[in-house]
């Protein structure tokens, strides 16, 4: 009916076909499973003697194609065998008969009907072609073994004789390609051109091959290296288990640690070197013992375990409240530092030092906040510590190597984002040949932490993820480089006020606990607890007050016990019988009003305290004498005071005479106790104008600041510390810089309503205020 040597045009049914692509040179076979080509081979059986077109779906995942959906070129065939199959589709084999281009579609329903035309090969140039089919055989010849799905196929078709244009047809259904690069034989003409494509698939497949050769080749070699190694190593696992000295449970079990310790790539590289080198040294050699301890350390340095760090601030608010009273301006600091890390969840770029004296809660603190961020806590402390290698670690060359503190509190915190405490940072010892606050540079700058070297290890190790805490004592014995790195928080001494709350709400209840006491056997009063604080503590934090309350604890148990009580009460009045006679008095107001005796207010690291300042004069040469353990500054202060009382006499009404011709003595009692600071001023220059001027001082006014030679009184520190103890010591009114009124608001509320507080621009505004006539 058809002559594929000749054009011609028709419509015809419509197979689509899916995923694959066909060339009209042997049979097809197709299984049909869609309603609307079942319908197609119906009518082409029924009333077009069998003949369909094979057309090809652009996209096989479209189940309706349109028109423009197929390829440009299809294949006429003829229906040969059909097959229907157990699912209800159909198996057929079509024999084709040539190639057709698609003009126009007829109909959609009930099956695709297209109108089309008869393609015929194009006429080439025919010395060319033979050339090129001669270079193609060759091809064919040589490397048909991986070019073909069906080498004897292609093969027995040379060999039978075939035309060109069916050669260039056959292979190019045979080659191993895909069918997207399948589609241009389809649709090309030129016999010339579709062998042209051949060749250079062929050649594409050829590199392929080699790649693959090559690949096959490597992966070859290095089965035959691992047999022989596992070869060798069983054979030298037999040698060693005969003289008994084994090492293969340790090196699998080295080997299954390293695999599952994710270290980074260059240090998985450097253990397995390691590994390998320790599996072939004796075990009673010392090179034995440096390669396990090495390996031992990479695996028990955390490389990526973390912990999840708390997402809540009013949780870690809560935390920080639980675990300690007061220190308002330090937890609001704190809190703020933790809000920053839990928005951005990253660690701050500044490190915290928490400044303040001995037993203030620095390290409890730091404690407090690792458990407020829920996350793992590690101390190391460098207190005497003068080699940088205890922080750098020290070379593998070394016997007795190991790695230093920063990467052993990595080992023992086991996870890559501890909080880390370096405590007391201070008490760095440096000499002129080590200085290992030069190494401490690198671990507490966070540009640089990242990158941390210890010598032991010898590669690097990430530290960014870690959020160190510093503790100190006296800031300026810290270089002013490592200084600079780090954000300090002032951890001042506590108030007796607060010490009183310390030990009602956690120190007695910790004691009794640790004892092992019935918190129902045991009451102490508020009454007694002060009274421990004020006459047998002097102190800036509250070590000793708990060291007292635990002697208290042993004793009432001891009552218990032999005498056999059933509670124990601790008041105000037998207090003394645990603990004996009081260890400290503190200053009181004199019971009269007097010539040239001054009440001042101190500061100290225990807190605040009030000191009496006394002055005389005598008949002498204008000399001014100070006893009492003063420093230069605080003599200095007495200089000060005289100087502006010598050049506002007349004002001052006081006797020329009286300057001219006697000797001043400042003395301030307690003389075994050292005194200094420059805000005795104002209490000096007041005690002398009293005595020069013979006017009393009036014993319920204290007062505290700086004096300049012109009368100006200067701000001072421990405003808070000073007015509480002058609370403590019966005044009433205090005397205080101008400068000083902003700190005000830092005094507790209870001791403000007990005092009444005055503010001095000048000298005279404090005369005024505590002379008496």
């Amino acid at each position: 009916m058809y002559n594929p040597n000749e054009i011609f045009s028709d419509q015809l049914p419509v197979i689509a076909v899916r995923g694959v692509i066909f060339l009209p040179v042997s049979d097809i076979r197709v299984e049909i499973g869609r309603d609307f080509t079942k319908k197609a081979i119906h009518e082409a059986e029924e009333n077009r003697e069998g003949h369909v077109l094979l057309v090809f779906q652009q996209n096989p995942k479209i189940e309706d194609p349109e028109f423009a959906d197929f390829l440009e070129i299809g294949i006429l065939a003829k229906i040969a065998v059909k097959i229907k199959l157990p699912n209800g589709n159909y198996k057929i084999k079509f024999t084709p008969i040539t190639r057709v281009k698609l003009d126009d579609i007829i109909t959609k329903n009930p099956y695709y009907e297209v109108e089309f035309t008869s393609l015929l090969p194009k006429a080439d140039d025919f010395d060319e072609q033979q050339v090129s089919v001669k270079i193609l055989s060759k091809e064919i010849v040589e490397n048909a073994k991986y070019l073909f799905r069906d080498q004897k196929k292609v093969l027995n078709s040379l060999k039978d004789g075939i035309t060109s244009s069916k050669l260039s047809d056959l292979i190019a259904s045979e080659l191993r390609i895909s069918e997207n690069d399948r589609i241009k034989y389809l649709t090309e003409l030129s016999v010339n051109k579709r062998i042209q494509y051949l060749l250079e698939d062929i050649e594409k497949q050829k590199r392929l091959q080699a790649i693959e050769n090559k690949i096959n080749e490597s992966v070859r070699k290095s089965s035959d290296q691992n047999q022989k190694e596992y070869y060798l190593r069983q054979k030298m696992k037999a040698i060693q288990e005969e003289l008994g000295d084994s090492k293969q449970s340790d090196y699998d079990k080295f080997l299954k640690e390293i695999n599952e310790s994710n270290m980074p790539e260059k240090v998985k590289e450097k253990a397995m070197k390691e590994l390998k080198r320790y599996e072939y040294l004796s075990p009673n050699s010392n090179e034995s013992n440096v390669a396990r301890t090495y390996i031992e350390t990479l695996i028990s340095i955390p490389w990526s375990k973390s912990t999840e760090d708390e997402k809540d601030i009013n949780v870690a608010i809560n935390k920080l409240e639980e675990s300690h009273y007061g220190l308002k301006k330090v937890k609001d600091r704190i809190i703020e530092y933790l809000s920053v890390k839990m928005l951005t969840g990253k660690n701050p770029q500044t490190i915290l030092c928490l400044s303040g004296p001995p037993g203030v809660g620095k390290t409890s603190l730091a404690k407090s906040i690792a458990n407020a961020l829920n996350r793992k806590f590690v101390k190391t402390s460098l207190g005497g510590v003068h080699d940088e290698a205890e922080i750098r670690g020290h070379r593998r060359t070394y016997v007795g190597a190991l790695p230093g503190r920063i990467i052993n509190g990595m080992i023992k915190a086991e996870v890559v984002n501890p909080v880390f405490l370096i405590d007391e940072i201070d008490k760095l010892a440096a000499n002129s040949k080590d200085d290992p606050s030069s190494a401490l540079l690198e671990v507490l700058d966070p540009e640089q932490n990242k990158f941390f070297s210890d010598h032991y290890v010898e590669e690097d190790y990430d530290l960014s993820k870690v959020m160190f805490i510093t503790t100190a004592n006296y800031l300026q014995n810290i270089p002013a480089p490592l200084r600079d790195r780090m954000e300090v928080i002032d951890v001042s001494s506590y108030t007796e006020i607060e010490k009183f709350n310390i030990a009602k709400k956690f120190l007695i209840e910790k004691q009794i606990e640790n004892h092992g006491l019935d918190a129902k056997k045991f009451q102490i009063t508020d009454s007694a607890i002060k009274t421990i604080i004020r006459e047998y503590t002097r102190e800036a934090g509250v070590r000793q007050l708990e060291r007292l309350l635990g002697t208290i604890v042993r004793k009432a148990i001891k009552e218990i016990l032999i005498k056999k009580k059933d509670s124990v009460t601790v008041n105000q009045n037998n207090v003394h019988k645990f603990l004996g006679k009081r260890l400290y008095k503190n200053n009181q107001i004199p019971s009269t009003n007097m010539i040239g005796v001054v009440t001042g207010l101190a500061y100290t690291m225990a807190g605040g305290d009030t000191l009496e300042v006394e002055a005389t004069y005598y008949p002498g040469k204008n000399n001014l004498v100070s006893t009492g353990n003063l420093g230069d500054v605080m003599k200095e202060s007495a200089m000060a005071a005289l100087s502006y009382i010598k050049s506002n006499q007349k004002r001052l009404n006081i006797d020329n005479d009286l300057l001219e011709k006697n000797d001043f003595h400042i003395h301030v009692p307690e003389g075994a106790i050292p005194k200094d600071g420059p805000s005795a001023g104002v209490t000096i220059a007041t005690s002398l104008i009293s005595v020069l001027s013979n006017r009393k001082v009036n014993r319920f006014v204290g007062m505290t600041g700086e004096i300049t030679l012109n009368g100006r009184v200067l701000p001072i520190g421990g405003l808070k510390e000073k007015a509480i103890a002058a609370s403590r010591s019966g005044l009433k009114e205090i005397v205080i810089p101008e400068g000083n009124e902003k700190d005000v608001e830092d005094i507790p509320k209870e001791v403000r309503e007990k005092l009444v507080i005055h503010y001095a621009k000048k000298l005279d505004d404090v005369i005024k205020i505590a002379l008496v006539d």
